[in-house]
């Protein structure tokens, strides 16, 4: 599949993804793409940002293939039975351990437990062996339950905007690979 063929959903993490944040970056230059947008950032309440992407999910006119980072993973994940249908794929990276509560703030915590159900859509989860947010034993549990090829991203940290990641070529050609298993 190309991204040409597909509504490309953007789901963005906690505080959204700024300007040169990778997401945006891809957002930017995939004609096809759109971000799924929430009402409240900053204080994001599972239920909303679920019916969110359900919404743009179902609004979309083309198979759907989701690129989520940070808590746009979980919400993902807690969407996928309702999601199902319209989804060919997903690209999932840098999920937050959001049980652990040595790794996120409290007010994420309620995105957990994480559904463990396998994936019922072709996906692929990066992970970074120095994420402050997801130690990469846990990454390696979430993508034996949910079905996932797992990436090793190697010492990238969060892969956002502060780790350096900026435009992150890597994974381009990763979410490339991704779209011609679709």
């Amino acid at each position: 599949m190309k991204a040409a063929d597909a509504d490309v959903l953007i789901v963005p993490g906690w505080q959204n993804s700024g300007p040169d944040h990778w997401q945006s970056r891809w957002m930017e230059k995939m004609s096809t793409s759109r971000r799924v947008e929430q009402d409240d950032w900053d204080d994001p309440v599972l239920a909303d940002w679920v019916d969110r992407l359900v919404e743009e999910v179902e609004a979309s006119t083309r198979p759907v293939v989701l690129v989520a980072h940070s808590l746009g993973v979980a919400v993902v994940v807690h969407a996928a039975p309702r999601i199902a249908r319209k989804v060919h794929g997903a690209f999932l990276v840098c999920c937050p351990d959001v049980e652990d509560p040595a790794r996120v703030p409290i007010k994420l915590r309620h995105f957990g437990p994480l559904p463990l159900d396998p994936l019922p859509f072709h996906a692929w989860q990066v992970a970074s062996r120095t994420d402050p947010y997801c130690s990469f034993d846990r990454a390696e549990i979430f993508s034996r339950h949910w079905g996932t090829k797992l990436l090793d991203a190697g010492d990238a940290k969060h892969l956002n905007t502060e780790s350096g990641q900026g435009p992150w070529p890597e994974g381009v050609l990763a979410f490339a690979h991704l779209m011609k298993e679709l």
